[in-house]
């Protein structure tokens, strides 16, 4: 296995602060890049059809169903995103805490998830402290192995060096890598390096891709995650990956693909074929709907709404049966 480490591991300590630019985009402008959240949105991928709907929390059938499938599942694992640990701003006056309370949430699920994988803007101005501080927090999940996967707000003002130097170990380049576990194959990717254009993923990491996936048999569950969505939910805003469609052609020979993101702080959901892809929500603050204002900023809620728009997600999937079960679960 790479690209993970023990939840006991111990963090590097300091504190420096990062240069405020990296390929030209200041830390204010990386603010920009920072939802609605309207209910758990249950999924179930099943030979390649996805099925899903907004849960209202009266539907007890529909939720308790996918309670059931990832009970009954091989292999269930979490994922969590966008904690930015640092930020300071009232759309989200303790990231600590709703961070905190995210973990609590994963500890209280009932089961002890295979692994977590946090996908990505651990920190939010990707400082050695900041770092430190996220590392030293996901210690208090209870599972195994914690992966990640960078964020922009974890690279800035050194292509992402600290984040490697602390989440790094035995990852490939920019820090992507893949592993298997209970039949399905996994790829995480990094699609963050390149600020000015925010998604792209180089041809480098394509050609890892290209050679890892190589001798797989084409019925191979495949899970690929990434911080910025590989679909185009929304150039404008940086909400696509410019040379994700190299990838995707390389993924299109198998039959069941799911591609896990976050960045966008919401629940968004896109079938293309064999592949589904699934944005996820964040503990730290919504970003709006694309398109609905000038920029993707932090949207600032009733303090007693916050934790509807903040939340984890689940994943189940019984090996053999090629059934993925997704459930998003608000922190309310």
């Amino acid at each position: 296995m790479t690209g993970y480490y023990d939840s006991h591991d111990s963090a590097p300590a300091g504190d420096a602060e990062q240069p405020a630019t990296e390929h030209g985009m200041s830390r204010r402008q990386l603010l920009r890049h920072a939802g609605w959240f309207g209910g758990a949105v249950v999924l179930t991928v099943a030979s390649g059809e996805v099925i899903s709907h907004i849960a209202d929390p009266r539907e007890t059938n529909s939720v308790a169903a996918a309670d059931a499938a990832a009970a009954n599942s091989s292999l269930r694992f979490v994922q969590v995103s966008d904690s930015h640990i640092g930020f300071q701003g009232p759309a989200n006056m303790d990231v600590t805490g709703s961070f905190t309370e995210a973990i609590h949430q994963v500890n209280s699920l009932g089961f002890r998830p295979d692994f977590v994988m946090h996908s990505g803007d651990l920190t939010h101005l990707s400082t050695a402290g900041q770092f430190d501080q996220v590392k030293q927090l996901m210690t208090g999940i209870q599972t195994d192995r914690v992966f990640t996967v960078p964020g922009e707000h974890d690279s800035i003002g050194d292509a992402g060096r600290a984040y490697r130097q602390t989440f790094g170990r035995g990852t490939l380049g920019d820090g992507w890598y893949s592993f298997d576990t209970h039949g399905v194959h996994f790829i995480a990717l990094v699609n963050t390096m390149s600020l000015e254009k925010l998604g792209h993923l180089g041809n480098d990491q394509i050609d890892f891709v290209r050679k890892d996936i190589a001798g797989l048999p084409s019925d191979t569950p495949i899970v690929v995650f990434s911080h910025i969505p590989l679909f185009a939910m929304y150039p404008q805003w940086g909400w696509s990956t410019d040379d994700a469609l190299k990838v995707i052609a390389l993924l299109r020979r198998f039959s069941s693909v799911t591609c896990l993101n976050g960045h966008v702080h919401q629940l968004f959901t896109k079938t293309e074929g064999n592949i589904t892809f699934h944005s996820a929500t964040t503990t730290a603050y919504p970003l709006p709907k694309p398109g609905h204002g000038p920029a993707p900023t932090p949207q600032v809620v009733p303090a007693r709404q916050l934790k509807d728009a903040l939340g984890i997600r689940t994943v189940g999937y019984h090996q053999g049966d090629r059934e993925l079960a997704i459930k998003d679960r608000r922190l309310a």
